[in-house]
């Protein structure tokens, strides 16, 4: 329970730097994501979805913990829905895959699957997102995201890296 509660608290941490809105979507880039990338690549399927699920439920009981004060509800609202709905699937699909790879915890199994869940879930249901709440077209929706990918790819790093430390000092963290 205390290290679902620690990362949800992690999650909201990282949205203290606030957001940057770029590009026509109006989705904002955030720290957060990294967030959601860690907490399932340290703590496994179970607790890491707990933790955004925790975090995305105080959100929308109306806690202005997005990046740039920003409620669950707000975020709902507005075009970026679909990646915050994309958060849940995205550490469900992380902690599963990275569950596979412990005790080792190859590093670059490690990318691939933090990428595969950070990025390709995520921007699956952003597209998604876009499509319903805004009006761009499929093409324009997919391309929207391409503004992310360059921090998103280091976020994945990040994640990769920290999660690999932690998996070496608590080789049981994450039954494999």
């Amino acid at each position: 329970m205390a290290q679902i509660a620690v990362f949800a608290a992690l999650i909201a941490a990282l949205g203290l730097p606030g957001a940057i809105t770029v590009g026509f979507s109006g989705v904002p880039i955030t720290v957060q994501t990294l967030g959601v990338i860690l907490a399932p690549a340290v703590l496994g399927a179970r607790k890491g979805t707990a933790a955004v699920a925790v975090f995305i439920a105080l959100t929308i009981i109306g806690l202005p913990l997005l990046s740039g004060g920003r409620t669950g509800l707000t975020a709902l609202a507005g075009p970026s829905a679909g990646y915050l709905v994309g958060w849940i699937p995205a550490a469900l699909v992380i902690g599963l895959l990275t569950a596979r790879i412990v005790p080792r915890y190859s590093l670059v199994l490690a990318l691939v699957i933090n990428a595969v869940g950070g990025i390709a879930v995520i921007y699956l249901f952003g597209t998604l997102g876009l499509l319903l709440r805004t009006d761009l077209g499929v093409l324009a929706a997919i391309q929207a995201n391409g503004v992310f990918l360059p921090g998103d790819l280091l976020k994945v790093v990040v994640a990769t890296v920290v999660a690999k430390g932690v998996h070496r000092a608590y080789p049981g963290l994450i039954r494999g």
